[in-house]
Formats: C-alpha cells, sequence, structure tokens
C-alpha cells in the first residue's frame, strides 16, 4: 500500500509541474513545430552533407532570427493587436481578405507535401505494403482530429514532439561519434564555396516562417501575456522552445556530415536518403529512428500551419480569433482536407514527393514570407499600434534584414520554381 501510495503522489507532483509549465509556457513549442517539418530536416541533412560541420554557424543564426522575429509578432499582439488585424485596419476589410486567401493558398501548399512526405515514409516503413497515397488522405484525417481540439491539448501534444524529435536526433548524433574539435569549429562563421551561401539563407528562411507572426501575435492571449510582464515570459518560453529547436537542427546536421559525408554523400536525392545511408553504417534500427522522426516533424507542422488560415480569414472579417469557435474548426478542417490531395497533385501534375517537398515551401519562400516580412515591419514600427514599444534601432534593423533576406530568397527561387513547376517537378 505504502509503494502504491508513493507512486500515487510521485505522479500527481509530475502532473502539477506540468501544469505549472503550461500556465506559463509552451506557445514557444507549438512555434518551433510548425517549421520543423520534413524540409527542414532535408535542409540541415543536407548543410551536413554538403559542407560538413561548416554551416553550424547559420542554425545558430537561424535561431536567433527566428527567436527575435517571434518576439516581435509577440510584442504586437501584447501591446498591439494581431498582424492581420493591424492589415485590414491599414488596407480595408476586402484587401485584407484577399491577402488571407492569397497567404493561405501558401498554407495549403504546404499541407501537400507534409502529408505527402508522411505518406512516403510511413509506406517505406512498411516495406511497400500499402502505397503512400492512401496513407497521405489518413495523414490529413489524423491532423484534422488533433487539431479541432482545444488549443491546451494541441499545445502539450506538439510540446511532447518536440521534445521526443530532440532525445531521437540526438541519440542517432551520440552513436555517430562526431569530431567535437570540427563541430566546434562549424561555429565560427565561414562560407565554403560552392552555393552554401544560399543554403545558408535556406535554414534561415525555414526557420524564420511566416505563418508564425501570424499565430504567436494571436495566441499570446491564450497564455494571459498582456503587459511587460508577459513580456518576460514570452521571451523565456520563445528561448526554450527555440533551444530544442536548434539542438534537433544541429544534431541532424552532425550525423549527416559524421556518416553521410565520408560515406562517400555529396549530395541528398530525398529525404529518405539520410536514413537509409544510416542503415548501412549503424543497421535497420538507424533508419527506422531517423525516418520516425522526420516522420513526426512533418505531421507535427500540419497542425500550427493550418491553423494560420483559420486566423487569418476571422481576423481580417474584423473579429476576435477564437480557436474553439465553430468556424474556426470549420476553416481548419477544409483546409487540411484540401492538403490532403496531394496524390492528385501527384497524379494530375506529375509531381513526385521529392517534388512537393522541395517547391511547396519555395512557393512560401516566393509569396508568403516577402509580404508578411514588409508586413511586420510596418506593424511593430506603427507608433498607432504600437506606441511606445515600436522598435528600437537594433530591432529595426534586425526587422529590416528579414525583410531583405525574403526578398533575395523570393528572388532567386522564382526562376527555378517556374521552371520545375512547368516542366512537371525537378
Amino acid at each position: 500500500m505504502e509503494t502504491k501510495s508513493a507512486h500515487s503522489s510521485y505522479g500527481r507532483r509530475l502532473r502539477d509541474t506540468a501544469s505549472g509549465f503550461f500556465q506559463k509556457y509552451g506557445l514557444g513549442f507549438v512555434m518551433v513545430a510548425s517549421y520543423f517539418g520534413s524540409g527542414s530536416v532535408f535542409i540541415a541533412s543536407s548543410a551536413g552533407v554538403r559542407y560538413g560541420y561548416s554551416l553550424l554557424w547559420a542554425v545558430v543564426g537561424a535561431v536567433l532570427f527566428g527567436f527575435m522575429a517571434q518576439d516581435m509578432s509577440a510584442r504586437l499582439g501584447i501591446f498591439g493587436e494581431p498582424l492581420m488585424t493591424f492589415a485590414r485596419r491599414k488596407i480595408g476589410g476586402t484587401g485584407a481578405t484577399a491577402l488571407a486567401a492569397l497567404l493561405s493558398i501558401g498554407c495549403v501548399a504546404w499541407t501537400l507535401e507534409l502529408t505527402a512526405a508522411v505518406g512516403k515514409g510511413v509506406s517505406i516503413l512498411l516495406n511497400g505494403a500499402i502505397g503512400w497515397q492512401p496513407l497521405a488522405l489518413v495523414t490529413g484525417l489524423l491532423a484534422i482530429l488533433i487539431g479541432v481540439l482545444n488549443y491546451d491539448g494541441v499545445e502539450r501534444i506538439m510540446t511532447a514532439m518536440m521534445l521526443i524529435l530532440l532525445v531521437i536526433y540526438m541519440s542517432v548524433a551520440g552513436v555517430s561519434n562526431p569530431s567535437m574539435a570540427d563541430v566546434a569549429g562549424g561555429f565560427v562563421p565561414s562560407v565554403p564555396a560552392g552555393g552554401a551561401l544560399t543554403l545558408a539563407a535556406a535554414i534561415i528562411g525555414t526557420t524564420a516562417l511566416w505563418p508564425n507572426f501570424f499565430l504567436e501575435s494571436n495566441l499570446v492571449k491564450q497564455k494571459g501575456w498582456v503587459d511587460e510582464k508577459g513580456v518576460s515570459e514570452m521571451r523565456r518560453d520563445l528561448g526554450i522552445g527555440y533551444l530544442v529547436g536548434g539542438l534537433t537542427t544541429v544534431a541532424i546536421v552532425v550525423v549527416a556530415a559524421a556518416v553521410l559525408r565520408p560515406a562517400g554523400y555529396t549530395e541528398l536525392e530525398t529525404f529518405i536518403t539520410p536514413g537509409r545511408a544510416l542503415a548501412d553504417v549503424f543497421g535497420e534500427w538507424a533508419m527506422v529512428v531517423f525516418l520516425l522522426g522526420t516522420l513526426a516533424a512533418a505531421f507535427n507542422s500540419i497542425v500550427p500551419i493550418m491553423w494560420t488560415p483559420a486566423y487569418l480569414f476571422q481576423n481580417a472579417r474584423g473579429r476576435v480569433a477564437d480557436s474553439a469557435s465553430k468556424e474556426f474548426k470549420i476553416i481548419y478542417a477544409v483546409g487540411v482536407g484540401i492538403g490532403s490531395l496531394s496524390p492528385l497533385v501527384h497524379q494530375f501534375l506529375g509531381l513526385s514527393v521529392i517534388d512537393m517537398i522541395l517547391l511547396f515551401p519555395a512557393y512560401n519562400a516566393i509569396v508568403g514570407l516577402p509580404i508578411t516580412a514588409l508586413l511586420l515591419f510596418w506593424a511593430v514600427n506603427d507608433k498607432k499600434t504600437m506606441g511606445d514599444h515600436r522598435n528600437g534601432i537594433a530591432l529595426t534593423t534586425l526587422n529590416f534584414l528579414l525583410v531583405a533576406l525574403s526578398a533575395y530568397l523570393a528572388v532567386t527561387s522564382l526562376p527555378g520554381f517556374i521552371d520545375a513547376l512547368t516542366s512537371g517537378g525537378l
């Protein structure tokens, strides 16, 4: 009886600790889960294969960039208003609704590649017993079931999955036995020849995810962050979330640099290639673990990304967005349902899963990120909106760099995107 009572007491303390944590924190994990999908895994793996540890500094820069961008959007929500509400006030309801529709296309495109990626990965784990197409549809259905839960429930699921991802990739990185001196050297900024700068920009571009700017400015109220005290709690929350996200990305780069690069890989054909290569070195368990991590990352991204259109349309129509409302859940469910039709995209446009994984995030880099970065720059420097809480010189400079980076990514990505889309893939 005493042992049973002790276990019960321990369980209560654990639940109380978790409840106390989520009363103040957890939103940062939702933001990190949003950007950390199959595309992020592929880009980080590519960085390790092509340049070894040389671009680890870019991961640190991306984390700082993402943190500061989220900090700005959070302060906008605390001291001003949600980002799309600001857009409605400045360009009117019709303009804001049109903008919401344009941006929502990007969210659906992301979901198409994410459902395809999860379906493909599960199909491989099942040795092809089931094709990826029906599994993509099942993925969408599961995402709908989770996404219509209350915010607190989703937040806890996202947090648990991000921590699981960290454990998975850190475990694989540990057995890869990297040179710690070489790893440390990778945090010293350097730009190897042969497109390394573009890949570094891609790392930053996938971390500073534009849907998060809209989400954070809405969701700060969920945590009760409404004043200066809320700012300090918000920054601690973002710090915890982005630390986990950054360490996970570093682990993926390290695995690719320590295992795949010495094995003779110079580039990756698909997001699955790292898992297959790890199987050759460590055995099948390594591939299964790596693929499970990739699938969890992809699935994890669907819910927050597809929440974004629901917030966009409600704010654009002058409403206070409520994730518990019937309208919010309908917009979310319809959006995910359309995003589950990746098999049709494959059939009628001739795009493979890897084509979708690369092309659809590129669309968002070309369209969504420049528009949102510019809108955020406008909002956090608007005196009527932010009052005395407008950006200082340092944050204004950082925000300008985000706008410049988004413009650079758009310009450099557009020709290849159009060519790939019109020619039936990469």
